[in-house]
Order: structure tokens, then sequence, then C-alpha cells
């Protein structure tokens, strides 16, 4: 893992500590996310996708107000992801603001239905190329599952040590701020 790598996972353990929080007790793939729940896939989940801009999602009414993002990083901006949706959209520092990577914590599944709740076991099989990354365990006590390219991504999967199971989904990846 290289330097930049190590600095966006430091950076966003915060937040993902607050999602994890946010998203209450985990339920086991599919549950609480029926069919018709927005898909989740290399470009986005549902109508919210990577590029949009801030002014065109909150029309939409698909997310909330934009608010500061990490303290640690000046400048950036953020916005929570609205029902049936929970999580947050991370947008460009420049204006006009457009989504850079978002993390989903409840209410959608991957195209192949492996969702908040999913265990490792569960991802690498519906994604056999998917990276399994244990060094994060210590920090932020989450193993990292990376859905690359070749099997449908980029996305991310955070699977808590404890309980085994998926808290928060990421794409392209799981922005952390600490």
């Amino acid at each position: 893992m290289n330097l930049s790598s190590l600095r966006r996972l430091g950076a966003s353990a915060a937040v993902f500590g607050a999602a994890a929080l946010a998203a209450g007790p985990v339920a086991s793939a599919g549950q609480g996310q029926g069919q018709g729940s927005p898909v989740i896939g290399p470009k986005g989940v549902g109508a919210v996708k990577i590029g949009a801009s801030y002014t065109s999602l909150r029309k939409k009414g698909l997310i909330g107000k934009i608010r500061a993002g990490c303290e640690l990083a000046p400048g950036t901006r953020s916005a929570a992801l609205k029902s049936p949706l929970r999580g947050s959209v991370d947008f460009t520092r420049k204006n006009p603001r457009k989504v850079a990577n978002l993390t989903i914590t409840k209410g959608a599944l991957t195209a192949k239905d492996v969702g908040i709740g999913s265990t490792i076991d569960e991802i690498t099989a519906a994604y056999p190329h998917a990276k399994v990354d244990h060094s994060s365990d210590e920090v932020f006590h989450a193993t990292f599952v990376t859905v690359r390219k070749r099997d449908g991504g980029k996305f991310q999967f955070a699977v808590e040590l404890d309980s085994g199971k998926t808290t928060a989904i990421g794409v392209p990846f799981i922005a952390t701020c600490e």
C-alpha cells in the first residue's frame, strides 16, 4: 500500500466509523433492501452517479444540503444520500461541485445481490477476482474488499471484523477521514 492510499484510508476513519454507526445493526444481504432497491455499480448507486453535479442531484431530491467534508482536508464538501439510500456523497473541490465518490450504508445492492450485511465469502463468491485487503484491520477494525473492473467494479466493501458483515460500500472506494 503506497503513502497516498494510506493517507486516504487514514483520512477516512472518522467518516467510516460514523457511517458504520449510522448503519445500525447489520442485516444479511438483501434484508431490508428488497427488489426495486437502487443498484450499486461502478458509475454510482441508483440515479446518483460519479461526475453528476451537486445542483442536479439536489434538484432531483436525491441528496441533502452540501456541508463541509473531512475536517482534515480543507475545501472538501459532502452531502447525505436521501431515502431509500443511506450514506454520503463526496464532491470535487472546485465549482461546479461534482460527485467524486459515494459511501452507501443502507438501501442498495450490487447487480449480484451483494450489500450491507454480506460477508467476505459472499462477496468473493459473487466477485471471484475481488481483492481482500487485511492491512487496514488494526486501524479501521475492518477489512476492505475491492471489486475490480474485470468483475464489474470498481467499488469497495468495508467488512467489520467483529461481525464479519459489510457495514459500508464505496464507489469507487470508501473515503476515510481520521
